[in-house]
């Protein structure tokens, strides 16, 4: 039988095209896969095992603390229909409040414990000017620690809009569907809270009101945020 990260390939491969997921059946077959997945499947047994020793502290030299290790990307796969991937996050990292436009992103845990938060754009009436901040509803805010669910996020709901912060070394394996891509409008957006303090926490809309409103503005992560490109030492998915 093939690895398990070809047949999740496969069923990708079976499931997304450039527009998406082609069912929701599909796309729930992806789900009940993900799910299944194992650092070992993937080639981070060892990174894993470093949860399990983690004494829950950042380490420190001549008093100070160290700088953190940066934020590992390893790519598997990308194609017009999907793209897969996983951040391996150090302790304390944070990928900032980011979107993802027009996309299905399934999302696992595969190790370690994170915090995560997420938003969903609140529509109004009025224009949107990319200059000024956006009303958002939360969706999520909670602690997850693997073993748990692959969750998922649509283009205008679940979530769409959301951030990780580690709290242990922790991995999280996505796919797109479909991918980033700035020919087709899917730009990487960085989102914070606007620090104005004469916006509402709820809207009225269609008559009902709307709590936990945040509103968002663009902006530039620091230069301190980097995420660099890891070596992928799982086993090879054939295309």
């Amino acid at each position: 039988m093939p690895y398990y990260i070809q047949r999740l390939y496969n069923i990708c491969k079976a499931s997304f095209s450039s527009d998406g997921p082609i069912s929701d059946e599909a796309l729930e077959k992806v789900r009940a896969m993900l799910d299944k997945i194992k650092p070992s499947d993937v080639g981070l047994e060892q990174d894993a095992q470093l949860v399990r020793a983690w004494s829950g502290s950042v380490p420190e030299r001549n008093g100070s603390r160290q700088s953190l290790p940066p934020i590992k990307y390893l790519h598997l796969h990308e194609s017009d229909s999907f793209s897969i991937g996983i951040f391996c996050m150090p302790p304390s990292s944070i990928i900032p409040l980011h979107n993802h436009p027009g996309m299905t992103v399934l999302s696992k845990l595969v190790y370690g414990s994170m915090h995560v938060k997420s938003y969903d754009w609140v529509d109004t009436v009025a224009p949107i000017d990319p200059l000024q901040a956006r009303p958002a509803k939360l969706v999520k805010d909670d602690e997850m620690t693997a073993p748990c669910p692959t969750t998922i996020l649509y283009p205008t709901s679940g979530g769409n809009i959301h951030c990780f912060g580690a709290i242990t070394p922790c991995a999280i394996f996505d796919i797109l569907s479909p991918p980033y891509s700035s020919e087709n409008g899917r730009h990487c957006t960085y989102f914070r809270k606007s620090s104005r303090r004469d916006l509402p926490g709820e809207l009225e809309l269609d008559g009902t009101t709307v709590s936990n409103i945040a509103w968002l503005e663009e902006f530039q992560p620091p230069d301190n945020f980097v995420i660099r490109r890891g070596s992928y030492k799982g086993p090879v998915i054939r295309t």
